[in-house]
C-alpha cells in the first residue's frame, strides 16, 4: 500500500478539483434541483458542500500559515447546514463560480506550502494541514461520485481506495476484525474485535462500501468461518464536525 504524503498530494487534490471542473461542465440549470446520489440532497446541495468544504480548508491553511486556529465553518455545524440550505437552489452559473473559486483558493493553499507548513495545527480534527488536504482530497473525490454524472466509485484510484481503507477503519464494530480482500490484491485487516469477516469484491466495491456509497459493479461478499453473512452494519463516519455525509 501506498501511502499519500505532502509531496504527492497535491497532485491528488489537483485531479480531484479537475474532475469536480469537469462535472461543472456537464451539468445543466435543470440538473441542479434534481436529486443526488445522497437522501435528501439534490446536486445543488452537494455542489454548494463543494464550495463550502474547499473554501473552510483554504481557510483553515491561511490562519495555519500565521499560527493560529479557526474553527472549520462560521457558526459550526449549524452554520454550515444553513449556507448549504441556502445555496443549494442557486443557478449553474452561481454554482459553477463558487464551486470554481472555492476550488481554486482551496488547490493555491496546498500548492504554496512549504515542507515545514503540512506539520502546522489546525483546528480540523485538532490536527494537521496534512490531515485537512486528506480530508479535502476525501471530500472533493467522494462528493463528485454523489453529484451521479459518470464519477462513481468504480473511478476511485487505488491509491485513494487503499486510503480510505486506512481512515475508514474508524466504522468498523468493537467486536469485528474485516479481512479486505479486494480482487488481485493484497488483502488488508482493519479492526481489532474477536470476530474476523471476510470482505470480498473488486477494491472500488469495498471502498464505496465503507464510504457508505452504494458498490459500482456488485462483487461485495462477506464471510464469516467460511460461510456467507450479511454484510455487517458499519459505525457512523468518523468526524468531529459533519464534514462530510
Amino acid at each position: 500500500m501506498t501511502a499519500i504524503t505532502a509531496e504527492t498530494l497535491p497532485a491528488e487534490l489537483h485531479k480531484a478539483a479537475d474532475v469536480v471542473t469537469r462535472i461543472l461542465a456537464k451539468l445543466e440549470d435543470a440538473s441542479i434541483p434534481e436529486p443526488s446520489e445522497l437522501p435528501d440532497w439534490t446536486r445543488g446541495h452537494v455542489l454548494a458542500h463543494i464550495a463550502g468544504i474547499a473554501n473552510a480548508m483554504a481557510r483553515q491553511l491561511e490562519f495555519a500559515r500565521r499560527g493560529e486556529t479557526i474553527e472549520l465553518y462560521d457558526g459550526g455545524v449549524q452554520g454550515r447546514t444553513k449556507a448549504i440550505e441556502l445555496a443549494a437552489g442557486h443557478s449553474l452559473q452561481e454554482h459553477k463560480q463558487s464551486v470554481e473559486t472555492a476550488l481554486a483558493r482551496a488547490v493555491s493553499a496546498f500548492d504554496a506550502l512549504g515542507p515545514e507548513d503540512w506539520d502546522a495545527r489546525i483546528s480540523y480534527r485538532n490536527g494537521t494541514v496534512l490531515d485537512g488536504g486528506l480530508a479535502l482530497w476525501r471530500e472533493l473525490v467522494i462528493h463528485a461520485s454523489d453529484v451521479g454524472l459518470g464519477y462513481g466509485p468504480e473511478t476511485w484510484s487505488r491509491a485513494f481506495c487503499e486510503h480510505l481503507f486506512t481512515f475508514l477503519e474508524a466504522r468498523v464494530p468493537e467486536t469485528y476484525k474485516f479481512v479486505l480482500q479486494p480482487t488481485g490484491l493484497p488483502q488488508q485487516v482493519i479492526g481489532h474485535g474477536a470476530t474476523s469477516i471476510a470482505i470480498t469484491g473488486m477494491l472500488t466495491d469495498i471502498a464505496a462500501w465503507l464510504a457508505g456509497r452504494e458498490p459500482s459493479l456488485g462483487s461485495l461478499r462477506a464471510t464469516a468461518a467460511a460461510d456467507g453473512v450479511d454484510l455487517p452494519e458499519l459505525l457512523p463516519w468518523p468526524a468531529a464536525a459533519p464534514a462530510a455525509r
